[in-house]
């Protein structure tokens, strides 16, 4: 049968319970818009937080250590092997490396060049975690000279703070590499003493690094210890702000600098504020859906003589089912097309008012947004069409 929604109007008491109708679209339409509103909110966080720092291999690196509180203060805060195989299992971690560190005393002094002597710490990484690795970062037993690589913040923090207050001379990242540094050992093997050469400057590790090779055998040399025990991870991760990564390290009690994700600890209370939003969309769409349910449950059991009437002369409950639910495709249609134009209109609003153009954001929304549109139609058009048949097949 070619006929239309047309033929059949006079049949079904539609003009009634107007309100329930309006309500149901009205309730449809503001669901909708705080769905769309809310992920295209969730994806401009992502982008305006988004680490824009430059990475070398396209991973973020933090040195993650224990919580030490006035409870466990007097307990250990190394980290197990059990400890270090569930750190690499997650899956928002890519890797991890301990750092092993001496376990004797050393002290460093500049000789005639730089007139001063200091404590200082010595570390050691897995070499594939450092950014900054020269062919002659290498050690074995024997050599009298050892290789450093230092932070870069160290070599900035002298020549800005500690040179001009002691009239030293200030170095370059290139001068500093033909300074030899004496490093004394001291232990249970007695005291010897090495050169230290400054062969690199690392963006990544805040510390001072010497080859595991070395820190090994002085541990066992000076220390008699062979067994290790790190108390600092570094983690290797593609989003050093990932939410999950945050809730992982605040649930294992793991200490983390929070200048390296505090983006992500901004972007965990933004995220869970639009998906409440969104969460609240969702609701309304749905209670919509249910008031619109009972509108065509009324509209239906009002024209039931009239639609039985149509079924006694012929036309299949199939056929009307499609037919009658067809009326309502435009005016989702409609519901749609205006809500993503808002959204689209708020989206460039928040781009060019409030973000002033910011360039990390695209003033135009993001096509997830009008995918979820597109799915929201064909969903409410299927559910429209299947309660109308089932309501049609009880007559």
């Amino acid at each position: 049968m070619n006929l239309s929604f047309h033929h059949i109007a006079p049949f079904l008491t539609t003009g009634q319970n107007k309100l329930s109708r309006w309500l149901s679209y009205i309730g449809l339409g503001i669901g909708v818009l705080l769905l769309l509103c809310s992920i295209q909110m969730y994806i401009n966080i992502n982008a305006l937080l988004k680490n824009k720092d430059q990475k070398k291999d396209g991973y973020d690196y933090i040195a993650v250590t224990k919580n030490i509180s006035n409870e466990n203060m007097a307990g250990s805060h190394s980290f197990t092997d059990a400890d270090i195989a569930e750190i690499k299992n997650q899956s928002f971690i890519d890797d991890a490396a301990p750092f092993l560190s001496n376990k004797f005393v050393t002290k460093a002094n500049g000789g005639a060049t730089l007139p001063f002597s200091s404590d200082i710490f010595l570390e050691s990484v897995n070499e594939k975690f450092i950014d900054t690795l020269p062919a002659s970062f290498t050690w074995k037993e024997g050599d009298n000279t050892i290789p450093l690589i230092i932070s870069s913040d160290y070599l900035e923090l002298y020549n800005s703070v500690f040179a001009p207050s002691r009239d030293l001379p200030q170095f370059s990242e290139k001068s500093i590499s033909s300074l030899l540094i004496g490093i004394d050992c001291e232990g249970l093997g007695g005291t010897q003493t090495f050169r230290g050469n400054i062969v690199a400057m690392s963006d990544r590790i805040n510390t001072v690094i010497v080859p595991e090779s070395f820190l090994k055998w002085a541990n066992r040399h000076f220390a008699n210890s062979t067994k290790a025990e790190p108390n600092k991870i570094l983690l290797k991760t593609k989003d050093a702000n990932n939410p999950d990564l945050l809730t992982f390290l605040q649930q294992k009690d793991y200490h983390v600098n929070k200048d390296k994700t505090r983006f992500g600890r901004i972007k965990q209370i933004l995220q869970a504020i639009v998906s409440g939003l969104a969460g609240f969309g969702v609701l309304v769409i749905l209670l919509a859906m249910v008031l619109f349910s009972f509108y065509l449950q009324l509209m239906i059991a009002r024209s039931k003589e009239n639609l039985q009437l149509l079924l006694t002369i012929g036309y299949s409950p199939a056929w009307l089912s499609k037919t009658v639910s067809r009326k309502w495709i435009p005016v989702y249609v409609v519901i749609l097309i205006v809500t993503v134009a808002v959204t689209a209109f708020m989206h460039w609003g928040f781009q060019h008012f409030i973000m002033k153009d910011n360039e990390n954001l695209s003033p135009f929304i993001h096509w997830i947004v009008i995918a979820v549109a597109v799915v929201l139609l064909l969903i409410s058009v299927t559910l429209n069409y299947r309660l109308v048949k089932k309501l049609l097949y009880r007559l």
